[in-house]
């Protein structure tokens, strides 16, 4: 990682950082103090900690909070975020560094978001028998823990005093290994979108923009395979508006994007709420919006899905409009569940991508009712946050 921060700026970032934790432990926290640890690798992760983190604070407004971050991709977006006491990156996982961050941190217990396996930090917690769990965690037959070469990651789960998982199938999947440290809560970016949804702000140029178009298509996260998919539909349909928000906008990925566009395209953050309206495509250049912008569109395509892999499809769904994305997605199982169910879908190419945009813009009631399907997916789903909080705070909660 050392090397690799010479030319790489996120790794540059990380060691840095790194550099800065101890330091900052001993600045902020008092040493007399017990806190409450919890860790997220990146800002998915956090994403889908955060309502846990937010119940804590309401319920518990003089617990003393530590979040870590492993990536800066998380760190560096929430290294402000204030509803805890203090945000670093988590040092390496190497013996001397876990003891030190413990004895600093001095945890009452350890709360880690979904994939965090650090084996020197666990077996060092479950020798000072602190408290350590795991949230929204899902185990899938390929993962290690399941091979027979995978004893040192299975013992991993073993540290763990509970170990809550997002469905069934995964508890089954443990079983078959002997953890049965396990409970089955659900996931809770469900009711971390359900929030979002409750506070969505309102933008008046989105609202302008959309206000004379029957169908406004949100192109959340995306990278340049998912426009060059649904940026010549667009062209030939001027019937419809789109909406892209792309994962990353530096100058040149958003004069790219403008430029694929062979009709009146613009820039959030150059556009006035007087012009907007005038605009056929409106490229998002600024974090943080998203998740509200998805209530001004009548179907979200979910980037990532040409790539590593789709990003928070969720966002939109909560909003009760279809979803669709591209073909990896094999490790969300909301996806699964949404393109069973009609309200999510997958497309494999350019010509997938425009019959299912002819079956939507021509068909008003399959759009309907592939929204409704997605919405009430979220809607069933939501619960997980106050399930693991009653467990970890039962003495809150009588």
């Amino acid at each position: 990682m050392r090397l690799a921060a010479l030319r790489n700026h996120k790794a540059r970032l990380m060691i840095d950082g790194q550099k800065r934790t101890f330091d900052l432990l001993r600045a902020t926290l008092n040493p007399e103090n017990k806190n409450i640890w919890i860790h997220a690798s990146s800002l998915g992760e956090f994403e889908q900690g955060r309502p846990l983190i937010e119940r804590i604070k309401s319920e518990n407004p003089d617990a003393h909070i530590v979040l870590s971050f492993f990536s800066p991709s998380g760190y560096e977006v929430r290294k402000n975020y204030d509803k805890v006491d203090v945000v670093c990156y988590l040092p390496f996982d190497v013996p001397s560094e876990v003891r030190k961050f413990i004895d600093l941190v001095n945890p009452s217990m350890a709360i880690f978001v979904k994939y965090e396996f650090w084996g020197n930090y666990l077996s060092e917690l479950k020798r000072r028998a602190i408290p350590t769990y795991i949230i929204s965690s899902i185990f899938r037959e390929g993962q290690i823990f399941f091979r027979p070469w995978g004893g040192m990651f299975r013992d991993m789960l073993r540290c763990f005093t509970r170990i809550y998982v997002q469905n069934e199938e995964s508890r089954q999947l443990l079983k078959t290994i002997n953890i049965d440290n396990v409970e089955v809560a659900g996931d809770t970016r469900f009711d971390r979108v359900a929030d979002v949804r409750g506070a969505a702000k309102e933008f008046p140029v989105i609202e302008s923009f959309v206000a004379n178009s029957s169908f406004t298509l949100v192109m959340g996260s995306s990278w340049q395979p998912d426009e060059d998919i649904v940026m010549p539909y667009f062209n030939e349909h001027p019937n419809m508006k789109l909406i892209v928000a792309p994962h990353e906008f530096d100058a040149a990925r958003l004069s790219a994007i403008v430029g694929k566009t062979r009709r009146k395209a613009g820039l959030y953050s150059a556009t006035s709420a007087e012009n907007a309206a005038e605009l056929d495509c409106l490229v998002i250049d600024c974090f943080g919006i998203l998740s509200s912008l998805y209530r001004y569109g009548q179907m979200a395509y979910i980037g990532g899905g040409f790539g590593a892999g789709i990003h928070n499809i969720n966002e939109a769904a909560v909003y009760g409009i279809p979803v669709v994305f591209g073909p990896k997605f094999g490790k969300f199982a909301e996806a699964h569940d949404l393109i069973a169910f009609g309200g999510g879908h997958c497309i494999n190419n350019a010509q997938e991508f425009a019959d299912l945009m002819d079956k939507m813009l021509n068909n008003p009631a399959a759009l309907e009712n592939s929204g409704n399907i997605a919405g009430n997916y979220i809607s069933t789903h939501i619960g997980a946050t106050s399930r693991i909080y009653r467990e970890l705070f039962p003495k809150r909660c009588q």
